[in-house]
């Protein structure tokens, strides 16, 4: 099993016939997913490299049957967009788009439908190894097996699956949240998930400075509410105060958001925390197989 996706997932692209678009959506059709089309409006009716090309998400849901979507579309059109999926009943959102307007994503995020999830935006998107991948991960990098990932990074993440890969541990979903400071889907929200896979033996989570969604995580292992073996990484504990680094989230301001209080947190609710992607994989193999006692 995996979490939020599998092989039954029937994918559109909105932005199909943009350059990243159809760039996309064909490595993703080369990796085993099952695009069935995009979406353009004024170009419906259109086929690019065999793709048909709807003029909105409700007909290429009507006509494909699609459950999920996945959106290269230009900032300021992206979080209409967002919304145009969600209202066509499609279950799974992936926005890979950054430099939305903040007040974009407070509207869309709060006007979202129940039942809807977000995975984004600025993600990378998301990949249950052998069954699909929705995004612009590196296919090659994942192996099927029981570690979920989650993680606000995302080459960062691809460094560390490729980590896990070599050490022969393999993923069962791993998930890009992104790393704006309004996103769909939090670390809170993939535990829980991974909580319910029985698939997911251990999790691995890759954080970073800014915002409080790392601390959440720790709060929710600290209440007992996640069984499994936590492996976590802050990512940015060099990073000046009061500078953002690489991701719009990635801003300390004053004692808030610092790696240091991340990583404390982690700590006091009995997580290992790596000090660098190097350490991960050992760290994992010992939560997953831990030394017997003497």
């Amino acid at each position: 099993m995996s979490i939020y996706l599998d092989s039954k997932s029937v994918v559109i692209v909105q932005g199909i016939t943009g350059r990243e678009g159809l760039y996309h959506a064909s490595r993703m059709r080369e990796y085993g997913t099952k695009v069935a089309g995009g979406v353009t409006p004024g170009k419906g009716g259109q086929t690019v490299d065999k793709f048909p090309v709807f003029d909105t998400v409700s007909e290429a849901k009507q006509q494909t049957g699609a459950d999920v979507s996945i959106i290269f579309v230009p900032p300021p059109f992206a979080a209409d967009a967002i919304l145009e999926a969600a209202d066509a009943g499609i279950a799974l959102v992936a926005c890979i788009t950054e430099g939305i307007p903040v007040h974009d994503m407070l509207k869309a995020v709060a006007s979202l439908p129940p039942g809807a999830r977000l995975i984004g935006p600025n993600c990378p998107g998301l990949v249950s190894p052998g069954e699909a991948l929705v995004g612009i991960m590196p296919g090659h990098v994942f192996s099927r097996g029981d570690v979920g990932v989650v993680s606000r990074s995302g080459t960062l993440t691809y460094e560390i699956v490729d980590l896990l890969t070599r050490a022969g541990i393999g993923q069962s979903t791993c998930v890009g949240i992104g790393g704006d400071p309004i996103i769909g889907t939090v670390f809170v929200d993939c535990l829980r998930a991974f909580e319910k896979d029985p698939a997911t033996a251990a999790v691995v989570l890759v954080g970073e400075i800014g915002g409080t969604d790392e601390e959440d995580a720790a709060s929710l292992l600290t209440r007992g509410e996640f069984s499994k073996p936590v492996v976590a990484f802050i990512g940015g504990r060099s990073a000046p105060e009061g500078k953002r680094m690489g991701h719009a989230g990635a801003i300390v301001s004053g004692s808030s958001g610092t790696a240091q209080a991340k990583v404390a947190a982690f700590e006091r609710a009995g997580v290992k925390v790596a000090d660098s992607p190097a350490h991960i994989p050992d760290l994992i193999s010992k939560v997953l197989r831990p030394a017997p006692h003497p």
